[in-house]
């Protein structure tokens, strides 16, 4: 069999979820009965997430009018408690909600900001399930900071990263609840919906209307769903050992770019070589607006099962896109299956789609932007940024909201793991990465878990040498390269930024 079934929840969360699943009342004491925490505590976006539940299950049913534009949705959460609830609040923002039912119950709800938040007739008792049903509309071309919305001359695709899901519907909006989700999209003739995960169900509804619903096999982040609707054609092909292959690409522009689209079968089998077999039921680009202008401003973004790009860029050579094709993949790997456990740990994301993006290119003789060819001569040109970066940006693993997608956690995460192979050997190296992906698949995980993971498989604690590179202000000794010097920093050089017109680049696209 290629594909293996899901796994449990991490060693250190199997307590709580052996726990959520005794039988407990449906109502708590009235008396007993807290609201829910508000944030999920996240170090770099403090306002994100909801606690006192975890989400099992997202069923969102959307339908399009082509005409005014509009969304009417209707998203249904099952949740499990993780105490007693007076209050219970989702991540919510420039949603016109309408209607919230609890358990089919009608509830009182109140918009606070970014928070919708829903008082049930009774308190919910602890380690129970609930389901939560909220109808709204929302308008793709809203101009609410964030969005995740991406408009397009005939529909919309969605990027949720980082802080943006809740913009589309109602979530628990943080990387560390994962849920189920299935889709069900509604749009009039001529346009096409898709989903994250695989298509299950084709509805022609007789008033020129079809239904499209997906369900993805594995959960996923709210920071990684995707959702589109637009003139497309589905193009399928076979990949490696059986995999399902769809890319979701305007009619308009299908022929042109057929030949990065193409690419995509042996990208995934230099990855599976190196990482093992893909973790998802089906993997596709999608370039999606369908015209000659660009409907957002970043290169591209890895929604799980279909990653989301900007057509023009696939329109380049090869050479000029394939490594930043395979950083893509690679999140499928690190950010997908398993997604980070704060967004402070956004290095293990990006560190690693960099790293196995870079691999590939000096592979294939490809200079890279700076005309270098190897990648010890990429690394040691980083490592001399690496006390400025340090100075400008903050440690490797220590970001804020205003520097989380610089180089420091692109290039940088990818010095720490050159620095880690040097120190353990290519083996060992291998031997750690295969562990962390089978240990937290289908999971989120933090930089600790990461270093424990390289620790046991090394056989030596390594939480200090991690520590330095991940943690420290100034740069490390690299190992085996005692002449390599660090420039020193300067207060006079910015920042690298990577933010454009409120979207988020993919800094990997100047591999």
């Amino acid at each position: 069999m290629r594909y293996r079934t899901r796994v449990t929840a991490p060693a250190a969360l199997l307590g709580t979820v052996a726990a959520l699943t005794e039988a407990a009342p449906a109502h708590a004491d009235p008396e007993t009965g807290t609201p829910g925490p508000e944030t999920l505590g996240d170090p770099v976006f403090p306002g994100l997430g909801n606690d006192g539940y975890r989400v099992c299950a997202y069923d969102l049913d959307l339908a399009y009018d082509a005409t005014t534009r509009l969304v009417d949705a209707t998203a249904t959460l099952t949740i499990t408690t993780t105490q007693e609830l007076s209050r219970l609040s989702l991540d919510a923002l420039g949603l016109d909600v309408h209607e919230v039912l609890l358990d089919g119950v009608p509830a009182v709800r109140e918009q606070a900001g970014a928070k919708l938040r829903i008082t049930p007739a009774a308190p919910l008792a602890a380690r129970t399930t609930a389901t939560v049903t909220v109808t709204y509309t929302a308008d793709p071309r809203s101009a609410v900071t964030p969005t995740a919305w991406v408009p397009t001359p005939d529909g919309f695709a969605v990027c949720p990263q980082p802080d943006a899901a809740h913009t589309v519907f109602p979530c628990n909006d943080h990387p560390s609840d994962k849920a189920d989700i299935s889709c069900r999209i509604t749009v009039p003739a001529g346009l096409k919906g898709v989903a994250s995960g695989r298509l299950v169900s084709t509805e022609d509804l007789g008033d020129g209307r079809t239904a499209y619903r997906y369900q993805s096999r594995e959960p996923i982040a709210t920071e990684v769903v995707q959702i589109t609707v637009g003139d497309y054609v589905i193009k399928e092909r076979q990949g490696p050992h059986g995999l399902p292959l769809r890319d979701v690409v305007p009619a308009a522009r299908a022929a042109a770019l057929e030949p990065a689209l193409a690419l995509t079968p042996n990208l995934v089998s230099w990855i599976e070589q190196r990482l093992g077999a893909f973790p998802f039921e089906t993997y596709g680009l999608l370039p999606c607006n369908n015209d000659a202008s660009n409907a957002f401003d970043f290169t591209g973004l890895e929604t799980q099962t279909l990653t989301l790009y900007k057509p023009n860029f696939l329109l380049q050579a090869e050479r000029s896109i394939g490594s930043h094709m395979m950083h893509e993949l690679v999140h499928s790997y690190f950010g997908n299956s398993v997604s980070p456990a704060t967004w402070s740990d956004l290095w293990l994301n990006e560190g690693h789609a960099d790293f196995y993006g870079l691999l590939y290119r000096y592979e294939r003789g490809w200079a890279d932007s700076l005309g270098l060819t190897t990648m010890e001569a990429r690394m040691k040109d980083t490592y001399a940024r690496g006390d400025q970066w340090r100075r400008t940006s903050g440690p490797v693993a220590a970001p804020n909201a205003a520097d989380l997608f610089d180089s420091q956690r692109y290039l940088g995460g990818v010095l720490v793991l050159y620095a880690l192979r040097r120190q353990v050997g290519e083996t060992v190296f291998a031997a750690i990465e295969s562990t962390f992906l089978e240990r937290f698949r289908n999971a989120s995980a933090s930089t600790d878990d990461y270093i424990a993971v390289a620790s046991e498989v090394s056989g030596a604690d390594q939480s200090g040498f991690l520590g330095d590179w991940l943690y420290g202000t100034k740069t490390p000794r690299m190992p085996g390269h005692p002449d390599w010097t660090v420039t020193p920093a300067s207060s006079a050089l910015r920042r690298p930024q990577n933010r454009t017109d409120g979207h988020w680049h993919d800094n990997s696209a100047t591999l």
